[in-house]
């Protein structure tokens, strides 16, 4: 089934929740100085996973009991929390800001093509493919053609951010899945499940016995928690609801354009 045409107030939402990610990769920043990647993710998503267990409980909403529901939230945890973040954090442990944003770009256009193969009422046709590819040269554009010349440089790191687009374009349809379902508890159960699939990587790889932990990673841990995952999925799932997966792939075309706005404001970038 088709959605309605999308309104001022689902466009409110998508700005919203832009605004709220966009400030992410200078959070993210911050984070991974003193803590590692996989580790990182660990905080934010027990942070999240027990603010939403409260919020579900509060809203009288249990945890699926389903096999195939639990399906369906591993397969969103892996593609829409715990790879992705993961794969962010490590990569910004080296490449710069504005070369993320453009890699963390292409997820539009992986969405409308999964989209397109996946599901019957999301199809691609020459005004969404266009609309996609010049989104994309516009989101260059504003962020500055030079980052270009510094593709091939950290290639392991712009690698993974990219898959990280690749899996929010990937999550977006799977998520489609889940439409229908408490909102709360789904969203509980997601980082139920991705924090499960991490904590295993922070135990071989991180040491974490041994991290000294700055004050300012640990305050934004608990920001990415609390306000970029726990409030970010809650909104990511009521957006889809409304207005399906290919209108949400829009969301990494304002991303990084808040990124750039939240950098310039916060930590006086250029």
């Amino acid at each position: 089934m088709g959605h309605k045409q999308p309104g001022a107030s689902d466009y409110m939402l998508l700005i919203a929740l832009a605004a709220i990610w966009g400030s992410s990769f200078m959070i993210i920043k911050v984070a991974v100085d003193t803590v590692p990647a996989a580790t990182t993710t660990v905080g934010r998503l027990v942070i999240a996973a027990a603010v939403l267990l409260l919020v579900a409980r509060h809203a009288g909403q249990s945890l699926p009991r389903s096999p195939r529901v639990w399906g369906v939230v591993s397969a969103a945890a892996l593609f829409g929390c715990a790879l992705p973040f993961t794969l962010i954090a490590w990569g910004e442990e080296k490449i710069d800001s504005g070369l993320a944003a453009i890699l963390m770009g292409v997820m539009p256009l992986t969405t409308v093509l999964l989209a397109h193969l996946m599901t019957s009422d999301e199809k691609l046709n020459a005004r969404k493919g266009a609309g996609i590819l010049f989104g994309l040269a516009g989101l260059i554009i504003l962020i500055g053609p030079e980052k270009l010349i510094y593709l091939g440089e950290d290639t392991l790191r712009q690698l993974a951010v990219a898959s990280a687009a690749a899996c929010y374009g990937a999550n977006a349809i799977i998520s489609k899945s889940l439409v229908g379902q408490p909102r709360q508890a789904i969203s509980a159960a997601l980082m139920l499940a991705s924090t499960a699939m991490v904590i295993p990587a922070s135990l071989l790889f991180d040491r974490v016995w041994e991290l000294e932990v700055s004050s300012a990673s640990f305050l934004a841990i608990i920001v990415l928690g609390l306000l970029h995952t726990a409030y970010g999925t809650l909104l990511l799932f009521t957006i889809i609801d409304r207005q399906g997966a290919s209108f949400f792939s829009q969301i990494n075309f304002l991303v990084p354009v808040f990124g750039l706005l939240w950098g310039m404001a916060i930590l006086a970038e250029r």
